[in-house]
């Protein structure tokens, strides 16, 4: 790999871990946020539905803004915006202005994903874009792994505007590389704006319909689902807006996003995929640190560090598979095993007791990183197999677009899972407590003795004792409630197998590994 190719893959890497990394870490600062700001936890969490929001929408359209503006252009202004939209949120002193600029912040960092892996896959020759897929990949698992680490380190010792600030130099240096050893493709050089028809209704029917669908998943467990007025209204406007942006892509002369191209069924198999892939990596992510932390006592960092494990295990793996997929293994192979260790993550997750260890994790964790390698790299290389150049920015898009929602749907199912189930077990273990069962009478005592002994009277020790178990039942019924959370992965990854088969080998023609190896050079 000469300089230039190992610049190129450095930048447009890091440029996405830099985009997934913001995605959650501000999820484990937002206590401290709230305090700083004075505001509540509910209203707090619009930093983090402000930023999914803008992100879900500008990632489908990175194709006709590359087009428009140039790519090259679009790449560097949004890496631009990305960064100074950062240092804006740091320098936030209200909640409302530190959510509009996440939002900002979102916009630029929408680009940073599907336009780094466009760059990333012209960089490399036709038979080298699976060991690319597989190095873009490593940067799709770290950010999401390194995000709740990095921000748990952050909040314990330094103060929260620094999660933004981080972002500066990097953000500068990736910038600086882009300009200059990024190369505009030829018909950057000479873009006629004027003779690109901008489909303004498709691009409205996007942002309504996407944008209210990512509030439903955001906000839907917080605002009770369809108890409230806005989720029943916005999921109206979800319906008519993406199901008038289908039609509307499917019959305009210009569309913003050439959704035709789902005929390549192909396509149509990754991308499924790829959304399983996302409620996978994106649930098992969100429902192991709230486990670990609330449950089993894990500070922050250590919750962030439990997560090492897989990503280490994704970083080695993922560049085996892409070579690989390179020298002619079926993406089908690898999509079994990822398959079959998304299943055995969450049952051996589930097995976990309140005493488990950080090492007693490590093995549920590697199941998850392998995986995710085993999923991703085939998914991202499939993405584009079998598409024209001119098609496949268009591709990658839907790609990423349905990964987000992918997480972002199975985000919210966890969350609203875990509730449930934890009201059932909660009453569950409620109904078997009985004064007359002599377990139960044992421990009461005990606790009574124990509160005794720190000086409580008898009733306040009789009082405190019943508070005390009734603190334990509710630990047990949220620790069971997260390992049927576990178990629900692993059912989901088992109802979607047949769409495994929709997945096939496919070799780019002549012609197309042609044009791509032009626009490589």
């Amino acid at each position: 790999m000469d300089f230039r190719k190992l610049i190129i893959v450095i930048t447009t890497i890091s440029a996405a871990i830099m985009e997934l990394i913001d995605a959650s870490i501000v999820n484990v600062a937002l206590s401290h946020i709230s305090g700083n700001l004075g505001a509540t936890i509910e209203d707090t969490s619009w930093v983090v539905t402000s930023y999914a929001i803008a992100n879900v929408i500008i990632i489908p359209l990175t194709g006709f803004l590359a087009k428009y503006f140039g790519r090259k252009n679009y790449y560097v202004a949004s890496m631009i915006l990305f960064t100074a939209a950062s240092v804006m949120c740091g320098l936030s002193g209200d909640l409302w202005t530190l959510v509009f600029w996440r939002f900002i912040q979102g916009i630029g960092g929408g680009a940073l994903l599907s336009t780094s892996q466009g760059i990333l896959f012209d960089t490399f020759e036709p038979r080298q874009k699976a060991m690319a897929a597989g190095m873009f990949g490593m940067g799709i698992v770290l950010g999401p792994t390194i995000g709740p680490t990095l921000g748990g380190i952050i909040v314990e010792n330094y103060t929260w505007p620094l999660i933004f600030f981080i972002n500066l130099p990097f953000g500068i240096l990736a910038t600086f590389l882009s300009i200059r050893y990024i190369e505009k493709r030829p018909e950057e050089h000479h873009i006629d704006r004027k003779s690109i028809p901008i489909d303004y209704a498709g691009i409205a029917l996007l942002a309504v319909g996407i944008g209210s669908l990512q509030y439903i998943l955001e906000k839907g467990q917080s605002d009770d689902w369809f108890q409230s007025r806005t989720i029943i209204l916005l999921t109206g406007t979800a319906v008519i807006g993406i199901v008038g942006f289908v039609w509307r892509e499917l019959t305009a002369a210009h569309p913003a996003i050439n959704l035709k191209i789902m005929k390549n069924w192909n396509l149509v198999g990754s991308n499924i995929l790829t959304f399983v892939c996302g409620f996978g990596m994106f649930g098992s992510i969100f429902i192991f640190p709230v486990l670990v932390q609330r449950i089993l006592g894990f500070s922050p960092t250590e919750a962030g560090y439990s997560l090492v494990p897989g990503a280490l295990i994704a970083i080695f793996v993922m560049p085996i598979i892409g070579k690989a997929l390179g020298s002619g293994v079926p993406p089908l192979f690898f999509v079994v095993i990822g398959f079959i260790a998304f299943i055995l993550h969450g049952y051996t997750s589930s097995l976990a007791n309140i005493d488990s260890s950080r090492l007693w994790f490590t093995l549920p964790q590697v199941l998850r990183g392998l995986g995710t390698a085993c999923l991703t790299v085939p998914l991202i290389n499939q993405a584009v197999v079998g598409l024209k150049p001119s098609e496949m920015p268009s591709g990658i898009a839907l790609t990423n677009m349905l990964r987000q929602i992918g997480g972002a749907l199975g985000i919210a199912i966890m969350n609203t899972y875990v509730y449930n189930h934890y009201m059932q077990h909660r009453a569950d273990l409620v109904s078997n407590l009985s004064v007359e069962n002599p377990l139960m009478a044992e421990r009461l005592g005990n606790y009574k003795l124990m509160l005794l002994s720190k000086g409580y009277d008898f009733q306040a020790a009789e009082q405190a004792a019943n508070q005390v178990l009734d603190l334990s039942v509710t630990r047990q019924a949220y620790l069971l409630s997260y390992l049927d959370g576990f178990l629900l992965i692993s059912l989901f990854f088992i109802a979607t197998i047949p769409f495994m088969f929709l997945l096939r080998s496919q070799k780019l023609d002549k012609e197309t590994q042609a044009k791509l190896r032009e626009e490589a050079h």
